[in-house]
């Protein structure tokens, strides 16, 4: 196993070879995810407190499933980076909502091995096929929000799948409510599919607007929806079977063309599902990025078809740490997960009580 005097520049290598190949075996997954997180041991001095208090080393650690996950909350309290933060190109913060404004960072010393990741599965699992579609955002662009990876995001989709004529439709003063109606009007009367993309609760908004507008639309055949990061209190609460049959039925897309995207700013891959004609839907990642379900008091892996805590694995988080703990409930399937929602109870108490564990491990 490589020792972790590995630098970025040799990782970032490895891993956009890596990530180009068609499939990779179990043995070259777990291979790569070992000389990360021994690079991760050896220069991220946090995270190496917290795996010295669980016992793992980057000698002891054999498999991936070995590989200590840190709750998503660490990245709110400490610095999570192998390089120093001023040799990082990039940022990305998350919104804060959920304990006051304390914001969670997450460094990339390059944004080659993210952009990577998110092209090559948002290309299989989005465009299916298609090179370049028109496309609408609803969502700041990124020079309005530099720190956000869901604007980052975005933005790569339509620079690199979106036609001349794709667009912000919601900027600084809000949803651009009528230049996007004129736009999904003349996308009804071309044969052209239109793809619309954005963050749930902007949906919502979008929904609300056109009903109060009494309008709705009939996109053509292939046009697809992309929905992501949940409804987070900006906006009406909606149950997932209404939502998407709102969706649907206001502007005329079949609900298996009705994507969500699952990610966070701790990681850098994404989840997707097959649309949404059944709800909840399963979730799949890239041959790059793993997941098991945990039972956050112990930390162990829950029966398979039981309930647990989502901690994924994405080897492209090389800067990091490559194992984050969740706070998302799931169920695991043959080919992924199903997402119940947010861990409640005693699923929260584990996930507090590693919270607390890294915190006590990281400030010695």
């Amino acid at each position: 196993m490589a020792n972790g005097s590995t630098t970025s520049e040799d990782i970032t290598r490895e891993l956009l070879a890596f990530i180009a190949r068609q499939a990779v075996s179990d043995e070259e997954f777990n291979a790569l995810a070992l000389r990360i997180f021994a690079r991760q041991f050896t220069h991220n001095l946090p995270y190496q407190r917290f795996c010295q208090l669980r016992g793992k080393t980057s000698r002891l650690v054999k498999s991936w499933h070995e590989i200590p996950a840190v709750p998503i909350d660490a990245f709110k309290e400490f610095t999570l980076s192998c390089v120093p933060v001023e040799e990082c190109e990039r940022v990305f913060m998350t919104s804060g909502t959920t304990r006051g404004d304390v914001k969670g960072r997450h460094h990339h010393p390059n944004l080659a091995v993210y952009d990577a990741s998110m092209l090559r599965h948002f290309s299989e699992h989005f465009m299916q096929g298609d090179t370049r579609l028109p496309m609408g955002i609803l969502f700041p662009t990124e020079t309005l929000m530099q720190n956000s990876s869901l604007a980052h995001y975005l933005g790569l989709a339509m620079q690199h799948f979106g036609t001349a004529d794709s667009a912000y439709y919601l900027d600084q003063n809000g949803l651009r409510t009528d230049a996007l109606c004129e736009s999904l009007r003349k996308a009804e009367q071309s044969n052209q599919a239109f793809a619309l993309l954005g963050a749930s609760y902007s949906f919502v908004h979008l929904l609300d607007e056109l009903q109060a507008r009494g309008q709705s639309f009939a996109l053509p055949k292939g046009s697809r929806i992309l929905d992501t990061g949940g409804l987070k209190g900006q906006s009406r609460d909606i149950p997932m079977e209404d939502f998407y049959g709102q969706l649907s039925a206001t502007l005329g897309v079949d609900r298996r063309q009705c994507i969500n995207m699952y990610g966070m700013t701790e990681l850098s891959t994404q989840f997707y599902d097959a649309g949404n004609y059944s709800v909840p839907s399963v979730k799949r990642g890239p041959h790059w990025l793993r997941s098991r379900l945990l039972d956050p008091m112990t930390g162990q892996e829950v029966a398979r078809g039981e309930r647990g805590v989502l901690a994924h694995t994405d080897l492209a988080n090389f800067n990091s740490v490559t194992t984050i703990l969740t706070e998302d409930v799931g169920v695991a399937t043959a080919d992924g997960f199903v997402l119940l929602g947010r861990a409640q109870g005693a699923e929260a108490k584990g996930c507090s009580l590693a919270v607390e564990d890294f915190l006590k491990a990281a400030r010695g």
